[in-house]
């Protein structure tokens, strides 16, 4: 039996713009989207529509952004039911909205504070990441264990075969850099972050987080949720509070997030949200999954003469 799964992107896909075609033309969007600024108590919409791209690069409106946009393409696409979800680190809030787990308005409150955290622990412990291209997540994990000696450093998002990004201090994180290049890593570049994300560096903010999620409305999902720390559904109220709070200091293990969904029947991923990041993984993790996405009006027309 076909299953679909609805995936959602994290920070990196945003882009100045996003959203804006959907508030102007679809009255339903804008309701959303002005509902979302009345509740932040500031113009994110601006922020999506307009830019500047460095204020939308900012952590603390990157998160809710991006969240934003996902949740109005999901809207856009009811008459299709998920089977199973996933998102990549931010998008697992998505993900949880749209299974039902949590609704809008707290999920946006929550996703902002995360990325206010996030922001806040990147200053007060500056560090960095890097991708790494060519080598084996054996191999990435065993050259972070040997530049640990120089600094904090650990794999922080398993995206593909052969994609890895590390985390850590930039000691930590430079000298893992020179060991994958000397162990034939394809591709070894620094990331432009403002922090170390999915890295012991989110310490604080994991702290903080923690007392938001206890006291949050969650409940239990509908469909699976594939969550990023495990790489496994988990439907349960409980478990996904403690997976949400481990997520912050743990790796982001989206390959095999994509190859369990696969395994449990997934065959068409539908990515809701901006950019085609996650499109791009699922097609080199699984050849013979169908992937397509919403990000605009004009994708969502696509996607509906397509069937």
């Amino acid at each position: 039996m076909e299953r679909t799964a609805f995936i959602f992107p994290g920070q990196g896909s945003q882009y100045v713009g996003m959203g804006r075609d959907f508030f102007e033309s679809d009255e339903e969007s804008r309701a959303l989207i002005t509902r979302a600024d009345a509740l932040l108590g500031f113009p994110l919409s601006r922020i999506c529509f307009t830019g500047p791209e460095e204020e939308l690069r900012q952590t603390r409106n990157t998160q809710p952004a991006i969240f934003l946009h996902s949740i109005v393409a999901a809207r856009k696409v009811r008459t299709m039911k998920p089977d199973l979800v996933a998102g990549h680190s931010l998008g697992e809030y998505s993900a949880l909205v749209a299974a039902g787990a949590l609704e809008f308005d707290e999920a946006l409150r929550l996703v902002r504070l995360r990325g206010e955290l996030m922001q806040r622990a990147g200053e007060v412990e500056p560090g960095t990441m890097a991708a790494v291209i060519g080598l084996s997540p054996e191999e990435v994990e065993a050259i972070c264990r040997e530049a640990s000696a120089a600094g904090i450093v650990q794999p922080a998002n398993f995206n593909s075969p052969g994609q890895v990004a590390i985390s850590g201090s930039v000691d930590g994180v430079r000298r893992a850099m020179e060991l994958a290049r000397e162990r034939g890593a394809k591709m070894v570049k620094e990331l432009v972050v403002s922090g170390a994300f999915h890295s012991p560096l989110m310490a604080s903010a994991k702290e903080e987080l923690k007392r938001a999620l206890d006291s949050a409305p969650i409940g239990d999902a509908t469909i699976p949720v594939y969550a990023n720390v495990t790489a496994e559904p988990v439907r349960g109220a409980s478990e996904i509070r403690e997976l949400l709070c481990q997520q912050l200091t743990s790796p982001v293990r989206w390959e095999q997030s994509v190859r369990n969904m696969v395994r449990d029947g997934a065959t068409h991923f539908v990515e809701l949200g901006p950019g085609k990041v996650l499109q791009g993984l699922v097609k080199r993790i699984s050849h013979g999954a169908h992937v397509t996405g919403v990000d605009t009006l004009q994708t969502l027309a696509e996607r509906t003469e397509a069937g």
